[in-house]
């Protein structure tokens, strides 16, 4: 399958259509077609077809869903844009080498460059559902982009990186993995059942959480899991189940 094909950009909770009519123009300029869109505020809209100019196509094709969670269901690889650090630092990737990981990656599995609201980004919840997070290197005294500003350059940067002059992809050599990486919604499984286990060892006390399942995603998120290792640690934390279900009935 082609890059084209793997690669979807994901605008969370967009509250002007505009920046959607020009995000799809950016992505048509450069080479892309799969938009995704989570909860946008008014989509429909003729303002983002407006904007849209040449993109309609885009448009007409976007896939819009209630949660990032959704979004991601897929995806093997995540990058999400992040104007400003974080309490927990997360790998940080500049944009050159932000599309120089979607480029060897998209031949192989679907990858999400997510970018969220206009006045505050995403979340820390959403951020921690991305492998890394690319930053934008901008001037000190006003690093605040515009969200279809944003996508072009990151978009510009994955088209420098995947295609040639006349469009046609152009690999990178890397070594290929002998198992599929895990998707978002099978990390997503294995969070919910590291926690109840955690939970049940007393490891973990949601009430007083202290980062720990931030921390957690951030080592499983940085290993990028394939899906035999998943099927080792979901059995070990079954069998932990078992054991405790065991010594309860004794």
């Amino acid at each position: 399958m082609s890059i084209k094909e793997q690669v979807s950009v994901v605008l969370v909770n967009t509250s002007h259509p505009g920046n959607i009519g020009a995000t799809a123009r950016a992505m048509k300029n450069m080479g892309l077609h799969k938009l995704v869109l989570v909860n946008p505020l008014e989509f429909p809209s003729g303002v983002a077809v407006g904007r849209a100019a040449s993109a309609l196509d885009i448009l007409e094709q976007a896939r819009v869903v209630t949660s990032l969670e959704e979004a991601l269901e897929e995806c093997k690889l995540v990058i999400g844009a992040s104007a400003r650090s974080r309490s927990i630092p997360w790998p940080m990737l500049n944009p050159q080498q932000m599309a120089e990981k979607v480029a060897a990656e998209a031949p192989q599995h679907p990858v999400a460059l997510v970018l969220g609201r206009e006045d505050s980004g995403l979340n820390n919840e959403e951020l921690q559902l991305c492998h890394y997070h690319v930053q934008i290197p901008t001037a000190p005294k006003y690093s605040s982009l515009n969200l279809a500003a944003a996508a072009m350059v990151l978009v510009y940067e994955i088209h420098k990186a995947c295609f040639t002059e006349n469009g046609d992809v152009e690999l990178s050599e890397e070594q290929y993995w002998d198992q599929p990486l895990c998707s978002g919604e099978q990390m997503q499984y294995f969070y919910e059942h590291l926690e109840r286990v955690m939970v049940a060892i007393d490891f973990h006390d949601p009430d007083n959480p202290r980062q720990l399942m931030q921390r957690m995603r951030r080592l499983f998120g940085r290993i990028r899991i394939d899906e035999m290792e998943m099927n080792i640690l979901r059995g070990i934390l079954t069998n932990i189940e078992q054991q405790l279900d065991k010594r309860s009935q004794d």
